[in-house]
């Protein structure tokens, strides 16, 4: 036994010895493995990365929302004029949108009462405003909702309280503030019992949200605003003492100062958006077809809102980019397989120039195994030594591509140990046909070989 591992040894010394007497060779032979090993690690970092963002966009949207939105009558208006037709579902559009209400409070009621399935209604007024404490103001958001946004957003206060019954029916001047608010207006003090100014109203803060470190472009293609920089009121709060539309409209007055009678004559609804959370996945379209159908007919057929479902949109966004990883990773592990044809010719190569040490080797007594050994043995290290050397590569490109891209990049454990393997298994499988030819030199034929 002890002979056998000594022969081993002996072979595996010969080996390494061959690779460091050919540094020149062994480092290019062991290009395409550094490279294609490289390319995977960056490859399936990337794909992390965009895996992870979609689950956090997920994480912002909710579970299971629709999300309605009114869309302005500006948005309806035909760009063609030649067309008799044209114009003439226009004008119908617009005689439709004129008996239309817009988005109401009492819709969101009627879906949280008639729609089976439906779990939390959250309407939302939404003002853009500046809010001022002391000397210090920022623009920002005003936005009124109920109990139930707080709970399909997930969002967790930092400090301080919810808002409770008696400050939704009593319609109480309190607010919760979003963590950056909190920062630019209270840097170095307590916010919890002060009090800010929003437009024309004075609110007192109950509560601090937790940083939701969101991008606003990003949220802002999900239907989302950005809850850093959000004031949250009670919605009858908001409704009651800043602006309900519903009633500007009917009695044409001025929104109090806050838009020009034109603003306020041309946007009818009293909402600025309703998010709808069934309690399944699965229900999801047909509960968008269902409000589509019912908040049709409640605006006399005209179609002055949109819905989206957010969580199907990233859901297909995620597919798309799991497709997309899937084709870079195999493009990438094309260079592995060029790396290995390029090992096999390498050693094919260094096997010719070796036959007389081969014949050798055979003539002092080494085993046709033992030659096998020594050049898969060679193959084998140039592998792992490039498999090593490209998975540093592979994390440094992983960095700069966040660095200098912002595009994000999550190198796993699993994505280390699978290149590696791959590495090493390479050696083994290209090397193994120039190890078996080597061997199978004839012992005579290679001493007179010159």
């Amino acid at each position: 036994m002890k002979y056998k591992f000594d022969k081993y040894f002996l072979s595996l010394q010969i080996a390494i010895g061959a690779v460091f007497d050919n540094k020149i060779r062994s480092m290019l032979t062991a290009l395409g493995i550094i490279f294609g090993v490289a390319a995977v690690i960056a490859m399936l970092a990337i794909g992390n990365g965009a895996k992870k963002e979609v689950l956090d966009q997920m994480k912002l949207v909710g579970v299971n929302n629709i999300v309605i939105t009114p869309v302005e009558s500006d948005d309806k208006s035909s760009s063609s004029e030649d067309s008799d037709d044209e114009g003439t579902e226009a004008e119908e559009e617009k005689s439709k949108e004129k008996l239309s209400r817009g988005l109401s409070l009492e819709e969101a009621y009627s879906i949280k009462k008639i729609i089976p399935g439906v779990e939390r209604v959250s309407p939302e007024v939404i003002n853009k405003t500046r809010i001022i404490y002391n000397d210090r103001g920022v623009k920002g958001t005003f936005t009124g909702v109920t109990g139930d946004y707080f709970d399909i957003y997930s969002l967790e206060l930092d400090n301080g309280n919810y808002f409770n019954d008696f400050h939704y029916k009593r319609a109480k001047q309190v607010c919760i503030i979003g963590h950056n608010i909190k920062s630019r207006l209270f840097p170095t003090e307590e916010a919890i019992g002060k009090q800010i100014k929003c437009g024309d109203i004075w609110l007192t803060i109950v509560g601090v949200l937790k940083s939701q470190g969101s991008g606003g472009e990003q949220l802002s293609e999900l239907k989302l605003s950005d809850f850093d920089m959000n004031v949250y009121a009670p919605l009858e709060t908001v409704l009651i003492r800043y602006n309900d539309r519903s009633i500007v409209t009917k009695k044409s007055l001025k929104g109090r100062g806050r838009r020009s009678n034109e603003e306020s004559a041309s946007n009818r609804n009293q909402l600025d958006k309703l998010v709808v959370q069934v309690s399944e996945t699965s229900k999801l379209k047909t509960t968008a077809a269902v409000l589509n159908k019912m908040l049709l007919r409640r605006h006399a057929g005209a179609k002055d809102f949109q819905i989206t479902v957010p969580e199907l949109l990233l859901k297909q966004e995620q597919k798309t980019r799991s497709i997309f990883n899937l084709v870079l990773g195999a493009i990438a592990s094309i260079s592995l397989i060029v790396g290995g044809i390029g090992i096999m010719n390498i050693m094919l190569a260094s096997v010719m120039e070796r036959i007389r040490e081969i014949g050798v080797r055979r003539a002092i007594g080494a085993t046709q195994k033992d030659v096998v050994f020594q050049f898969l043995s060679e193959a084998t290290i140039i592998s792992v030594a490039g498999g090593l050397i490209g998975i540093i590569l592979g994390l440094v490109i992983a960095q700069l591509i966040t660095q200098f891209t912002e595009i994000p990049t999550i190198v796993s454990g699993y994505s280390i140990l699978i290149s590696f393997g791959v590495s090493a298994g390479i050696g083994v499988i290209f090397g193994y046909m120039p190890a078996k030819k080597a061997a199978e030199q004839d012992p005579v034929t290679s001493l007179r070989h010159e």
